[in-house]
């Protein structure tokens, strides 16, 4: 909890671009922009923030929600700088807000400042994942993506057997068995490599030999729950 925080950055972040607004604790909102999202222009925008009226990082906090590879760039240069950091899930800002109109990058940025101001108690500083971590994380994304390619060409073989003509749909079949196979190979040799770095390191071993222990948890639950708690250090309250 950063009792002595005395401005809060709400920074919405897209593939292309950060919208930022700073909210002080005595004036509110007292400066917003946009900048592309590169490490120049994250740099640019940060010196401009530190020529504020009474602006120090030591009582600042940045507070923006989880986008994934998109949080890559402003994580690295806000941790380099000794940014206090605030990786908020998004939900949580939403439900904060209620009933909102209008949404703007812009508007956005606004609402993340102003819910770090209002929920300053609950403040948690993110620290970067370990090495094992981000690679774990990079071959769990991998894994994803090819058990969706492997679902959308084998789902609509299932969905249209029955309505067409049973020459055809082994045709159809027969079309994307290489493909499929393919698929599978590469899903097998991505939960092998998985299993080899976790293996490979004894903190993360222990930690999923414990979730995995819990009935109907597998393997690759047990994964995305490491990855999304950053070995559980990412939660403070059990209740989340």
């Amino acid at each position: 909890m950063l009792m002595e925080t005395q401005h809060f950055i709400g920074i919405d972040i897209s593939k292309a671009t950060l919208d930022w607004a700073v909210y002080s604790i005595q004036k509110g909102i007292i400066y917003q922009t946009q900048s592309a999202n590169s490490e120049a222009a994250i740099k640019a925008t940060l010196k401009i923030i530190e020529s504020l009226p009474d602006f120090k990082r030591s009582t600042s906090v940045c507070c923006m929600e989880h986008t994934g590879i998109y949080n890559t760039h402003l994580l690295a240069c806000l941790y380099h700088l000794h940014y206090p950091i605030w990786l908020e899930n998004s939900l949580q800002i939403k439900r904060a807000g209620g009933l909102q109109r209008g949404k703007t990058d812009a508007i956005d940025a606004v609402r993340i400042a102003e819910y770090a101001f209002r929920f300053k108690d609950k403040t948690r500083l993110w620290q970067p994942p370990r090495q094992v971590i981000q690679r774990l994380a990079a071959l769990s994304a991998v894994r994803h993506r090819l058990l969706t390619a492997r679902q959308q060409l084998q789902q609509p073989l299932q969905e249209q057997q029955g309505f067409v003509t049973p020459a055809l749909q082994k045709q159809l079949t027969k079309t994307c068995q290489a493909s499929l196979k393919a698929i599978n190979l590469d899903i097998d040799k991505i939960e092998k490599q998985i299993k080899d770095l976790i293996d490979k390191d004894s903190h993360l071993k222990e930690l999923f030999e414990l979730i995995t222990s819990v009935p109907g948890v597998g393997p690759s639950t047990a994964s995305e729950v490491i990855i999304a708690s950053n070995e559980f250090t990412a939660i403070t309250d059990p209740k989340n």
